[in-house]
């Protein structure tokens, strides 16, 4: 997972409407909503470009053409692996385009579709057919616009919900060894991130060695998607979402 060490406390941040290329050693990956390709937003230059709409396709904006990724159903763990199609341009809140079969092959909420995507390494062993699931470990983001942080990037256990519950959407902001930087960095958004409910700020601890930092709950996408942008203009590259906490 991305992320951006800062190691002077005032840092600056910069944004252009290019599309960027990861150049990571690290696998990318990331947890968020689909952007499900349809023509009215093309024809309406939502999105800069065009998908195939009656074929599995999907198209990553800073990923190189032909990147192999996985992408997953959090909630079924229904899996499958598409090349990087093109890079086209959708709005940053959106983590992949994809096409409507995509989602369906994934059994995907279309009113909420999250999902899981890590590009696929072409140097590791892996089988890459049409609808081949692929388990790897989970990995949750570290990062944070904060002075000298001590980050942990250690394996994660899945998280199982077996009682079904009302959909609530949360931003995880960052995952932390220390519960006093993870503090920090909760005070210095209330501070710096004009017109954020702190109210949904929360610290939580996961574990002895890892302290997380998120955002929420919200009901509706677009509460999340307003509060998802202001907090990523404090200078995230990445922020993951999930589902029911």
């Amino acid at each position: 997972m991305r992320f951006r060490l800062i190691f002077l406390i005032f840092f600056t941040f910069s944004c252009s409407t290019d599309l960027i290329t990861y150049n990571q050693k690290e696998i990318y990956s990331a947890k968020g909503f689909a952007y499900i390709f349809n023509d009215q937003d093309f024809n309406n230059k939502i999105i800069k470009g065009k998908l195939n709409k009656d074929m599995m396709q999907i198209s990553h904006q800073n990923l190189k053409t032909g990147t192999l990724i996985q992408i997953t159903n959090p909630r079924n763990k229904e899996s499958m692996v598409l090349k990087n199609l093109k890079r086209i341009k959708y709005p940053d809140f959106y983590k992949v385009l994809i096409t409507k079969p995509v989602a369906e092959k994934l059994d995907l909420n279309l009113d909420l579709p999250i999902l899981e995507i890590t590009e696929i390494k072409k140097n590791k062993s892996f089988v890459a057919k049409k609808a081949k699931i692929f388990q790897e470990e989970k990995k949750i983001p570290s990062k944070a616009p904060v002075a000298s942080v001590q980050i942990s990037n250690i394996s994660k256990n899945k998280i199982k919900n077996n009682k079904k519950k009302t959909n609530q959407i949360y931003i995880l902001i960052g995952s932390f060894y220390s519960m006093q930087t993870a503090k920090f960095l909760k005070e210095r958004i209330i501070k710096d991130v004009p017109n954020l409910d702190s109210d949904k700020l929360k610290v939580k601890k996961i574990n002895d060695k890892e302290t997380h930092v998120i955002s929420g709950p919200y009901s509706s996408v677009n509460l999340l998607k307003n509060d998802y942008i202001k907090i990523k203009s404090f200078g995230f590259e990445e922020l993951d979402i999930f589902t029911n906490e």
